[in-house]
């Protein structure tokens, strides 16, 4: 890994879980053991950082679900490989790093928006297709409606207020997968749903 990746991945660790705001490049030079000098080297500042860390971890999704789709069988089976990199990849991550985004990371936010509108909405709309076209899905879903709606459900889990008294992120999104899948399936895809719920508590 390149210098420049393993300063992104460090820093974006450290957003993750406690936010853009409150990071500063002190504290990511310090957690690497660097000097301040050898961060400025590869980023202009501390947004530089943030956008560029950002675009990093969007690319590593979006790779890893383009993978997901390419290995899995059906698109259900598609929906619990994403579950399981979810699992992975928000662990520990903090909503409150989206807002920050929004209040003082301008450019980065704008790239985060152009994931959700895009890649994000692009993906979510060929698993549905994919599932009616396997007669997995019913066939009478509204698929524009449902694709934003599951889009919009996947940001609800950086709205911490929406869930008081429950800061795990994580298990908000599996939860709103979960029973997205259950909505949308048709009789057969309830029971592959249901086989491949007994598989991954088996794992």
């Amino acid at each position: 890994m390149e210098p420049q990746e393993r300063i992104m991945d460090t820093a974006f660790g450290l957003f993750r879980q406690y936010g853009t705001r409150s990071i500063t490049m002190d504290d990511i030079a310090e957690k690497m053991g660097i000097s301040k000098k050898t961060l400025y080297a590869h980023f202009m500042d501390k947004d530089d950082l943030v956008t560029q860390a950002l675009t990093r971890f969007i690319g590593l999704v979006e790779a890893e679900c383009l993978t997901d789709r390419d290995k899995s069988a059906d698109a259900i089976e598609e929906l619990f490989l994403v579950m399981d990199m979810l699992d992975r990849r928000m662990r520990n991550m903090n909503p409150v790093i989206l807002l920050d985004l929004q209040k003082f990371h301008a450019k980065a936010y704008q790239v985060f928006l152009n994931y959700q509108n895009n890649s994000l909405t692009n993906t979510i709309r060929e698993n549905i297709e994919r599932g009616i076209s396997e007669g997995l899905y019913r066939p009478d879903l509204d698929i524009r409606i449902l694709t934003q709606y599951r889009v919009y459900g996947c940001m609800l889990s950086f709205q911490p207020e929406a869930f008081p008294g429950n800061s795990d992120m994580n298990r908000v999104q599996k939860v709103l997968l979960e029973n997205f899948l259950y909505g949308v399936a048709s009789a057969k895809g309830y029971k592959l749903i249901e086989k491949y719920k007994q598989l991954s508590q088996n794992i």
